[in-house]
């Protein structure tokens, strides 16, 4: 028995080693239009297809618009993805139906991921994080691993002023308000007796689809999950795996997500 479950052991690995080869990362880029400046961001279109293209039908019908980074913790995450604000009112944004976990790529630094429900790996809608540091440890294997979609540009101009933007929003003070135990408010004294407008929220102005062209994958280097790849590889003897099978079918087959037109 013992000598089976190596063998397995040891094919599952070859198996993923084999997928990882073939790995080939196709990129739509996008901007994030806040009020502390532009964020760009690679979207892994093949390998995470179902989850990109849920995040760009939000895209599409103008969900994001006027949206607020609604929860800001030190050296972990900045999430966004939930709500609207007008004026002095915050709206939760209307979500579609919940998208497949596709725990292919790791939380590490400079990544975007979906939220979802504790509990319910499939739970994801609107919300999304950007991973502050590297959450690989906690989150990879967490609710069976957060789905990362994408990472941000570190190159040139546009990473330049990416990096420039997710420095000043993590730094900026959190507070206790508007049913929000983390959030980012600027020119707002934390516990007053005032109540924050969007002036003082962290805003994103509009998403853009950039370019929807594969050509800007050629400088992405995203690194693959194999927390979840390795607990999976331990448990193929038994009813485990739907983990590893979904990553190997995304790392192998290339799944095509929707591609969007570009928008000005």
């Amino acid at each position: 028995m013992l000598n089976k479950l190596i063998r397995k052991s040891f094919a599952s690995i070859f198996t993923v080693a084999t997928a990882i080869s073939c790995l080939s990362v196709n990129a739509t880029t996008v901007e994030f239009q806040t009020s502390q400046g532009n964020i760009h961001i690679n979207l892994f279109d093949e390998e995470t297809p179902e989850t990109v293209a849920n995040f760009l039908s939000y895209i599409e019908d103008g969900a994001y618009t006027d949206s607020i980074f609604h929860r800001s913790i030190a050296n972990f995450i900045i999430q966004s993805g939930g709500y609207t604000v007008s004026g002095t009112e915050v709206d939760a944004i209307t979500k579609n139906a919940s998208v497949i976990n596709e725990p292919v790529f790791s939380n590490v630094e400079g990544t975007i991921a979906m939220a979802k429900i504790s509990g319910d790996p499939d739970s994801a809608t609107s919300e999304w994080f950007f991973n502050l540091t590297d959450n690989s440890a906690n989150l990879d294997l967490q609710n069976d691993g957060f789905t990362v979609f994408g990472q941000i540009m570190t190159e040139g101009a546009d990473g330049v002023e990416t990096l420039a933007t997710l420095d000043t929003i993590k730094n900026i003070t959190t507070c206790s308000e508007a049913d929000f135990s983390d959030l980012p408010l600027v020119n707002y004294e934390c516990n007053s007796d005032g109540v924050p407008s969007q002036e003082n929220y962290i805003t994103i102005n509009q998403v853009v689809i950039v370019d929807s062209s594969s050509a800007t994958a050629q400088n992405l280097s995203p690194a693959i999950n194999t927390l979840i790849l390795g607990q999976d590889s331990e448990t193929s003897s038994g009813s485990s795996g739907g983990s590893m099978f979904w990553v190997l079918i995304a790392l192998v087959t290339g799944l095509s997500a929707r591609k969007l037109t570009r928008k000005s």
